[in-house]
């Protein structure tokens, strides 16, 4: 019952997700009222799908607090549940942000030597792979080593997600000189360095423009900075996917010359459409949650949901707990030694 398209585009993201993947369950929470009628629309997804009723649903201003005393029988509460459980493999949602960390902290648990889960995504790239940026938003300040622990965290993911052996680790600051920048920002860069595990794969700092150039194969940040950094980023995208569009409808020549290209100009601009890269996953809990853009319509939930198989296929908890032991062992080993 999350975002603001709800629950029309999550029932139709489910459905598009149904008609290709007959071996996909769902279970879906929210209010039977307003779902059963979009299900008779839905062949796929109505004989494959479970429905959990409950009116109860968090909206999208309130306070994670007030989320976590009040909304114990909300939709976005018996999703995590769920996953608590065991009921469900991954809980995807459309809802609000900070309910959804908070929720899911409470009732999943960070995982071993992880004190604030981080919402991580990968973000394409002039390298046509892509760049892993967390945090997008769960954690408005970090200290020194909630940024260290997000450097772990995102260099497991793209080993795991993106099949990258060796990733390379930048951390996100206002220039490349090692006087700039926060205190935190300074300190978790020492912290990285003095890692055993991750010292030879650190890059050092790395700028706004760096994330698209594909610098670094991972990007460290706080929830602040990354949060504006993505917004920025979609915003470009879809300004430049206008100004084509509008430049080539601005004459004849234009539309003759779109003719002949369209087809070469869709296919190129495909990576432009943020709904095709919709669904971050919160990282560092015992449990796998994904978070889809709130705004998101059909298409971007059902690749939200794609990126929660693909979490699940690629047993995404299990490596990065490995990782997490082999980094804590190696950074307790050099610690002893000293």
């Amino acid at each position: 019952m999350g975002g603001d398209n709800a629950p029309l585009s999550v029932i139709n993201g489910a459905e598009i997700i149904a008609h290709k993947n007959s071996d996909v369950e769902f279970l879906l929470f929210g209010d039977a009222a307003k779902i059963n009628p979009l299900l008779q629309r839905c062949p796929n997804l109505k004989k494959n799908h479970k429905l959990v009723h409950t009116e109860e649903f968090i909206s999208s201003d309130e306070k994670p607090s007030i989320a976590l005393r009040k909304g114990t029988n909300s939709s976005m509460r018996l999703a995590i549940n769920a996953v608590k459980n065991g009921e469900a493999n991954v809980a995807v949602s459309a809802g609000n942000t900070g309910a959804l960390m908070a929720i899911a902290k409470i009732v999943l648990r960070p995982l071993p030597s992880i004190d604030r889960p981080a919402i991580v995504t990968a973000i394409p790239n002039q390298k046509k792979t892509a760049t892993v940026l967390l945090d997008m938003g769960a954690n408005v300040e970090c200290g020194s080593e909630v940024l260290h622990q997000f450097a772990i965290m995102g260099h497991a993911f793209a080993r795991v997600v993106l099949k990258i052996a060796n990733p390379s680790i930048g951390v996100l600051n206002v220039g490349s000189e090692d006087l700039k920048g926060s205190e935190a920002v300074r300190g978790a860069a020492n912290l990285i360095r003095e890692n055993q595990h991750l010292k030879d794969c650190f890059y050092g700092y790395v700028e706004g423009d760096d994330i698209l150039k594909g610098t670094t194969d991972v990007v460290v940040t706080d929830g602040f900075s990354g949060n504006i950094t993505l917004k920025a980023i979609e915003g470009t995208a879809k300004l430049i996917s206008s100004l084509v569009k509008e430049g080539f409808k601005s004459s004849l020549f234009g539309l003759i010359g779109y003719a002949f290209a369209g087809f070469a100009i869709k296919e190129s601009t495909k990576n432009l459409d943020p709904r095709r890269h919709n669904g971050a996953m919160l990282v560092g809990l015992n449990g796998v949650v994904v978070k889809s853009h709130g705004g998101t319509d059909a298409i971007g939930f059902s690749n939200a949901i794609k990126v929660a198989i693909s979490l699940v296929e690629n047993k995404i908890n299990e490596q990065i707990t490995e990782e997490l032991q082999s980094t804590s062992s190696k950074t307790d080993n050099n610690t002893s030694e000293a």
